[in-house]
């Protein structure tokens, strides 16, 4: 079991940035990828970024050189820095680690941060 705290979210006008944090119960150095995803008004749920352990990222294409994923396992905390923000980003953000037990892999989600980019 994995509990996660996202943080950071807020109200932000168009070209400036955020930093959002997700804090996990449990170190988070063994979790196989840590991600962020997004759910916007009407939209289904999309990745936005993951991190594996190996320290390999994806990011989707629409936040490619404005976003960045980070881990700090001593604080057991993920975050995503978000730099250039538009208003299409615009959405509630959710933290997701999933855990590899055996031949099992586990989802466990956070309960999501807003974030509105607006003027």
């Amino acid at each position: 079991q994995v509990q996660l705290v996202e943080s950071g979210g807020g109200l932000v006008q168009p070209g400036g940035s955020l930093r959002l944090s997700c804090a996990a119960s449990r170190s988070i150095f063994s979790i196989y990828a840590m991600g962020w995803y997004r759910q916007g008004p009407g939209k289904q749920r999309e990745l936005v970024a993951a991190l594996r352990s190996g320290g390999s990222t994806n990011y989707a294409d629409s936040v490619k050189g404005r976003f960045t994923i980070s881990r700090d396992n001593a604080k057991n905390t993920v975050y995503l820095q978000m730099n250039s923000l538009k208003p299409e980003d615009t959405a509630v953000y959710y933290c997701n680690a999933a855990v590899v037990a055996g031949s099992a892999e586990y989802s466990f989600w956070g309960q999501g941060t807003q974030v509105t980019v607006s003027s």
